[in-house]
This record gives structure tokens, sequence and C-alpha cells, in this order.
């Protein structure tokens, strides 16, 4: 022999698995080479030690920002597992043969970009498929490949197969720079390989199908030093982590002839079992039995009858078993009334799975990752680390049914690890919102692990070593490139959500800082509510925050000196000045130590003054009356000044809509204000009137039906009619020419 065996597989290939570790027996070598990078060697004794449970991943990530990773998944049937682990159980070396990871990270980022040439690929699979009859790529593959009978027939067959598909698509493969630098790799591991002393006959390479004819040729040549030299690449570091069935799915973006892991796992079991009825039985039993759980009633005779059928459809397409999709057709025949609707839960469920990865403590971990798996075990949240999303509710108050300090606040120190993980952008668990008074001691969160968050985690180590000072670093970063007052109010929110005094300090200094220059009275507002809700209800977490009391007092006071004249403005603007008068009276209610005599004052100037916007004139006015500053008198006095004969239109009725957002009942029952009302839009002409109507429909929109009779009931006794009469007349349905009539004031023109 010139050249080592070469064993051409597909990446998830349960018979590639099987086929291959026969073939490892039967060849015995002393050496195997996997496709894999090769600075990946020190973590196969991790990937095969007893408490490591597939699937799990390589992740290979550069040390500097942008991070930019690349995974490499393992399943139990994955033939490069089977092969490590093979080595491992006889005592055989074993080596990752492909191009470094920091070599593939350096690569140009556009190469998994789809082109015309993987267009083009594609091509070759749908003509190859079209002509064995079959209805996709992944089926003909099954049927020829996964059901293969031999270790030979395997290892040809693939050889062939790759041979044929680099040949049929060579010229527009979009990775074949790629692909010739890799293989040249691959050759000069072999050819060390070689010098080191192993006979061609011990070495076995186990490669992808597409690279076999590249590692054989005559005429390709082994990388020398000088271009492996001129690589380009970065530093890069690896670790291993859980993976799961989902993400080996397509449906979850990793293809690789892989988009049902749970079948193909169940395929793994019946080669290793040495039936492939095995397959149809266990599959068609578990949709049956997905099925019954989900109140659906599935008979043992349809489940007979389905077997029958998947056998009789593998035999009529020149199968020997049934490949999935003969089980697919005749689940929807037998278990679903011919309707695939009916059984597609059962059988995403069965085809993909909720299987997970495990690791050993302490195994192939960032820092990061250490302390964040030291923290799930802690704070008792290991059974969440699942691909099931599970709800937690947490109650941040002190348990006094326990016995220690720890284990009293359980839920608080919950709280803080995911509120860090929230800030750092690891998704792992998810807030709710809670509907709660007065109160912020309980919270609801869903939490989902997944490798996804396994990779952000990842990508925070650079950040910090622990997920307490990389939550600190990412709202440092936040606060220093914060462009308002409102950006670093919200990192003391998550700084206190968090539990962490210190970020709290620097960003309360940036703010105090940041306060003295000009801000809008929306900004102001935002940031003193903010402000408020932490200061009222930082205690539940344990954090001081008198801290805030000074700035939230500075904030608060410069946006009284500004409402006044923050409300000339039109209607759009309008709506932020009201949000930022509910802000800031909600402010001024909740804590004794702001200046709620400058808060009134700049209410009732407000209120008073004709230049401003109408309508948060009577804003403010409600404001006033909701807290007992205005009495009967003095609202009586502002109505007939602002719904006077003269007032514009616009200008009385904006002035009512302002007014009418507080205070409903207080106002329902008031019927000296429906009187003037009343009498003002008596005094309209038919254009004013219009004016108004837009207005008042505005004010009214959101009363509620029983709101309309309590008015009608007013405006009856005002003119001597029936309350009943009024309401029905007031709520019924508008006639067609009556609501096209009021659509088209929507568009009057006001000369405005």
């Amino acid at each position: 022999m010139t050249h080592p065996y070469v064993f051409g597989i597909r990446h998830l290939s349960p018979a590639g698995a099987w086929h291959l570790r026969q073939f490892l027996t039967e060849k015995k070598p002393r050496l195997v080479l996997v496709e894999g990078p090769g600075d990946f060697n020190e973590l196969m004794a991790d990937i095969t030690r007893p408490e490591t449970k597939p699937p799990i991943a390589i992740l290979a990530y550069t040390k500097e920002a942008p991070v930019r990773t690349v995974l490499y998944p393992f399943a139990e049937y994955s033939p490069e597992y089977q092969a490590i682990c093979w080595c491992k159980e006889q005592g055989v070396e074993c080596r990752f043969m492909d191009l470094p990871s920091g070599v593939f990270l350096a690569l140009p980022s556009g190469r998994q970009e789809r082109t015309e040439g993987e267009e083009e690929r594609m091509g070759v699979y749908e003509r190859l498929d079209r002509q064995a009859g079959e209805d996709g790529h992944e089926t003909f593959w099954e049927r020829v490949m996964e059901h293969a009978q031999d270790a030979d027939g395997y290892c040809e067959g693939a050889a062939l197969f790759g041979f044929g598909l680099r040949e049929a698509g060579q010229e527009q493969d979009p990775e074949r720079a790629e692909t010739l630098v890799r293989e040249a790799f691959m050759r000069l591991r072999i050819r060390e390989a070689l010098e080191e002393g192993f006979a061609p006959e011990e070495i076995v390479a186990v490669t992808g199908a597409y690279h076999v004819s590249g590692l054989l040729s005559e005429d390709a040549l082994p990388m020398t030093e000088e271009e492996l030299a001129s690589l380009p690449r970065v530093e890069a570091s690896h670790t291993l982590m859980p993976y799961s069935y989902y993400r080996l799915s397509a449906r979850a973006g990793y293809g690789a002839g892989n988009k049902a892991p749970a079948y193909y796992s169940l395929l793994w079991e019946a080669l290793q079992r040495g039936d492939l009825q095995y397959v149809p039985q266990v599959y068609l039993s578990r949709i049956a039995g997905y099925q019954r759980e989900h109140g659906t009633p599935v008979s043992s005779a349809e489940v007979i009858e389905a077997v029958r059928l998947a056998n009789s459809l593998a035999g009529l397409r020149g199968g020997k078993s049934p490949v999935l999709r003969d089980l697919r057709d005749a689940a929807v025949t037998c278990l679903g009334g011919g309707r695939f609707s009916a059984v597609s839960l059962a059988m995403a469920d069965t085809e993909i799975g909720t299987a997970i990865g495990a690791l050993p403590e302490g195994v192939s971990r960032t820092s990061i990752q250490e302390d964040f798996y030291r923290q799930l075990k802690e704070w008792k949240l290991e059974k969440y680390r699942d691909i099931t999303a599970q709800d937690l509710p947490l109650d941040l108050r002190e348990n006094r049914n326990v016995s220690s300090r720890k284990a009293a606040f359980l839920d608080l120190h919950r709280s803080f690890l995911l509120h860090r993980l929230r800030v750092l952008g690891i998704h792992f668990a998810v807030p709710q919102k809670v509907n709660q008074d007065n109160a912020t001691w309980a919270e609801h969160w869903v939490v989902r692990w997944t490798p996804e968050a396994e990779i952000e985690l990842v990508e925070a180590a650079l950040k910090g070593d622990t997920v307490e000072q990389a939550a600190s670093f990412a709202m440092k970063e936040r606060v220093e490139t914060a462009p308002g007052m409102g950006e670093i109010a919200g990192v003391i929110e998550d700084a206190f959500a968090c539990g962490m005094a210190s970020a709290v300090a620097y960003a309360t200094a940036a703010l105090q800082a940041m306060a003295v220059d000009a801000a809008s009275l929306e900004e102001l507002a935002a940031t003193a509510d903010r402000l408020s809700v932490v200061v009222q209800y930082g205690d539940i977490r344990h954090l001081d925050a008198a801290p805030l009391a000074p700035i939230l007092c500075q904030i608060f006071y410069r946006a009284c000196l500004i409402l006044p004249g923050a409300c000339v403005c039109d209607d759009a603007a309008g709506k932020g000045m009201v949000t930022a008068a509910e802000q800031l009276n909600r402010a001024a209610l909740a804590h004794d130590f702001l200046d709620s005599r400058a808060w009134l004052d700049a209410l009732e100037e407000t209120a008073k003054r004709d230049d401003l916007n109408t309508k948060l004139s009577g804003f403010a006015a409600a404001i006033l009356l909701e807290r007992g500053c205005m009495d009967g008198g003095q609202l009586n006095l502002e109505v007939r000044r602002r719904l006077s004969k003269g007032v514009p239109a616009e200008l009385g009725a904006g002035w009512f809509e302002g007014l009418a957002m507080k205070n409903r009942y207080a106002l329902i029952a008031r019927l000296s204000l429906w009187e003037s009302l009343d009498a003002y839009l008596d005094t309209l002409d038919e254009e004013d009137f219009k004016r108004a109507l837009v207005f008042l429909r505005r004010a009214f929109a959101d009363f509620t039906a029983m709101e309309r009779d309590e008015i009608a009931e007013n405006l009856g006794e005002i003119w001597g009619l029936n309350g009943l009469q009024v309401s029905e007349s007031v709520n019924q349905v508008l006639q067609e020419t009556e609501q096209k009539m009021v659509e088209s004031l929507e568009e009057f023109d006001f000369d405005f």
C-alpha cells in the first residue's frame, strides 16, 4: 500500500458510525486520523469519559472582539465520535487531522454564504434524487447508504458518491479553494504519520466522503511548511459544550443530513441490535404514544397495520427496510386518518426529540462557564437546564420557614443570576410580566437551555471571568457610550436588579455628571420615573438606594421648572408631555423628599396659562383635581373660562379632552361640568361644532359603556329627557351615512 485506508463518511450517519467500527476492528490500525481541527486533540480524553453524554460539540472562538465562533457537533451516532471511542477502547492512538481552528476562524467570513455554485450543487442532488425516484436527498441517502449491508459496501459507496458529487460540481464549488487547502493540510498530516514510522496499512483516515478522492489523488501533494506558515490565523480557544438534538436538526439551522436526529438515534440502536425492523416498530409506537398522551386514541391494531404498510412501501420503492419517508406515509395513513396535520406534532417529537448532552463537572470550560454551572448548582437551577421551556416563579421576600439565610433568600439570588445573564444578552431565561400592585417582590421567568445560550456565555468570557464580572463590564460599557440620561437610568435599574452595588455607584456618578446638562422634559421625567422605582423597591434586593435620592431630587426639580415651557407644543408632541407629567406626578406621590410645592406650582401655572397646548393645560388641571389641589369652585371657574363663547372650538374641546384623561368618575359626578359643556356646544356654529366634535370624539373614545351611560343620565337631566333613552341614543351603532360623516371629520380642514 502507498496510501492509508481512507474511510469516507457523512458527518452524522448511523450506518457510517456502525460500519466504521466494523472496519476498524477488521483492519486493526495503530493510528486513526479523524477529520477535525488539529488543535482539538487534547479534548479527546474528555470526549470519551464515561460521564460525557452526547450530543456534545466543540466550540472554537476568537479571543478578541468581535468574537467569531465555529462549531463541531457530535451525536452518539457520529462516525468521528465512534472512531474516537473505538480508539479509546482498543488503546489505539487517535488524532484530528484538519486545519487548526485558528485558521478556520481567520478564513473569510463569507465562505459559508450561499452562492450560485452552491445552488448548482443542490441541482446535482435534485437530479440524482429524480433518477433514483426519491422525494429528496435525505431519502436517497438513507435508502442507499444508511441501509448498506456491510462496511466495504458503505465505504465504497460513500467514496463513489463523494467522487461523483465532486466531479459534477467542482467548477462551481464556492469553497473549492478552502477544500484544496484543507486536503493539502490533511495530506501533510498523513505524510507526517508515515514519517513517524506508521505503515500505510496501519493508518485509517476518517473523512467526509467528498474528500476521499482528494486525499487519495496521486497528483495532489501535501502542504509544504512554507505554505503552512503563510496561512492566515487568529488566536483562538476552544471548549467542549453540551449540545441538543433540536440544534442538530435542520429546523434549527444545522443540516448535515440530520433533519431527524432522534430518528437517526433510533436507527443507530437498530444497527447495534442487528435488526432494522426495530426502527418501524419503535418509530410508529412512539407516534401512537404521543397521540394517546395528547388525547387522540390510537389502537395497537392501527400500529401493527402501520408497520405492515411501511414495509410494503419500502418493498415497492426498492428497499429492504422502511426509511423515514415510508414511515411517515404509513403514520399519516394509519395513525392520522390520511391527514398529515393530525400527526405532525407527534412526528416532530419522535424525529427531532428533546435530548441534550452532558459533560462531567470541570471539563473543558471557560472560567465564566464554570461559574455559570456552579451557580446553577448552588441556587438549585440545574433542573431548568433543559431544552423544554419551563416556568420559574420567584418570590424575592425572605422565606422564614427555612433554617439558613442562604435558603431564606434563594429566589433573590436566583433573580440576581438571571438578571445578570439578561444584561449579558445570554438567552437562558426570559422575564415575563407580573401583575402586582405597589410591589416588586414577585418575578416570573421562562427558562430554557439552548446551545446558543452556551455560545453566548462563551462569548461573554471576553468581558469577565465570572457572570458578575462580565455583567459589570457590560454595564460599564453601556454607561460610557450612553447618549442620554435615560440610558444611564436604565443601567441603574439593571444594576439594582442584578444586586450589584458597585455598578449602581459608577452609573449614579455618571448620571450625576450628565444631569447638569440640558435635557428635554421627556428625558428628565423618564429618568426620574426609573430612579423612583429603584428608590421605592431597592430594599427588596438588599441594596441601599439612599445615594440616588439627591440626584432624583435634582432631576425632578429641573423638570418642574421647565414643565410649563415644554407645554408650548403641538398635539403630536403633547402625547410625550402627557406621559412625562404622569411620570413626574407618580414620583412626587411616591417620595416625601421631593419638592412637592415646586411640582404643584408647575401644574398650576400649566393649568392656568392660555398660551400652552390646551390639552396639556386640561391634563394639568386633572392632576390638580385628583390630588385635591383644585376645589369645585376653581374647577367651575376654569370650565366657564375654557368653554365659553369666543374660545375656538378646537381649543375648548382640546382642553376638555385633557381634563377627561383622569378622574372620570369624579368628573361624571359633577353635573355643573356637563351643563357648562352643553352650554358651550350650543354657542358653536356648524363649522365650529365640527371642529369640536373631532376633539370630543377623541376624548370619549376609550370611555366604557357604563361611563357613557352615566354621562347620558347627566345629559338627560340637563335636557329634561329620560336618561335611558339618551343612553340608548349615545351608545347605539351609527348608521352607514352617519359613520361616513364622522370618518370624514378626520380629514376636516381646520386651516392649520
